[in-house]
């Protein structure tokens, strides 16, 4: 009974770990790294510029900044508390002015 227990635990142990967040200093630090890999941050808007359905926006914890280009939902007001998943590029344009390491967001979440 215990062999089956610790068999099974080891796979959920394995899926529960990639659930946490990431610090942003550690993406900035490494960008090579997490390039083209699903992250999730958690953080406070800083900037703010979109329309209905796209944006970009830049999110801050204690660890950095990171911009966040969001395609789906608009863009959070500054001040917002959240929290962003989305896949780690290394640089986009967008209306002529260059960002460096952002986040292309797959969703997010405003958490109060």
């Amino acid at each position: 009974m215990t062999k089956r227990f610790s068999l099974l635990l080891i796979p959920v142990a394995l899926l529960l770990s990639g659930c946490g967040t990431q610090r942003i200093g550690h993406i900035l630090q490494d960008p090579g790294r997490y390039t083209n890999r699903n992250v999730t941050v958690e953080g406070t808007v800083t900037n703010s510029v979109g329309a209905l359905v796209a944006g970009v926006y830049e999110v801050q914890d204690d660890s950095g900044k990171i911009y966040v280009l969001s395609m789906t939902g608009g863009a959070p007001a500054k001040g917002t508390r959240v929290k962003v998943a989305g896949k780690v590029t290394p640089g986009v344009n967008v209306l002529g002015k260059s960002f460096g390491t952002t986040i292309r967001e797959r969703d997010h979440k405003v958490k109060y």
